[in-house]
């Protein structure tokens, strides 16, 4: 971390009494520290804006494996992005529904593709994309 610069924020009591609770929830020691988490967070969140950028990050499904070959066209899906892909967990919640989370690695455009290919496939009742810059420190 780099030399420390002091800010003062306005802010109305009642949204700062929600952020205190919410701080509270969440373990922090300290509104500083929360804060510098959310604003941390907020620069990662344009991570792969650009479509060359390299990004990781997971793609969470969660689908009902009795739709018809929708776990087949899952796989094949993965297999034709083998090196995006680079890890696999699958999860039996129930005796329908799977939660699937996969780790990818590559371009952001080729990354996005992928989970929209995915989380847009019929049978998929809930998707997520999430990145980050691999090469991002904060």
């Amino acid at each position: 971390m780099g030399e420390l610069a002091r800010i003062g924020v306005a802010i109305d009591a009642d949204l700062l009494a929600e952020f205190d609770d919410l701080i509270a929830r969440r373990s922090y020691t300290n509104r500083s520290e929360a804060f510098r988490d959310m604003i941390r967070e907020e620069l990662l969140e344009t991570a792969g804006e650009s479509p060359e950028s390299p990004v990781v990050g997971t793609i969470t499904m969660v689908y009902d494996h009795h739709v018809r070959l929708l776990s087949d066209k899952l796989v094949d899906m993965q297999h034709d992005h083998h090196d995006l892909v680079l890890s696999t967990l699958h999860v039996h919640l129930d005796h329908h529904n799977c939660l699937e989370v996969l780790v990818v690695k590559g371009k952001s455009v080729e990354v996005r593709k992928l989970a929209d290919a995915l989380i847009s496939t019929k049978g998929v009742k809930h998707g997520k994309l999430t990145l980050t810059d691999p090469g991002r420190v904060l």
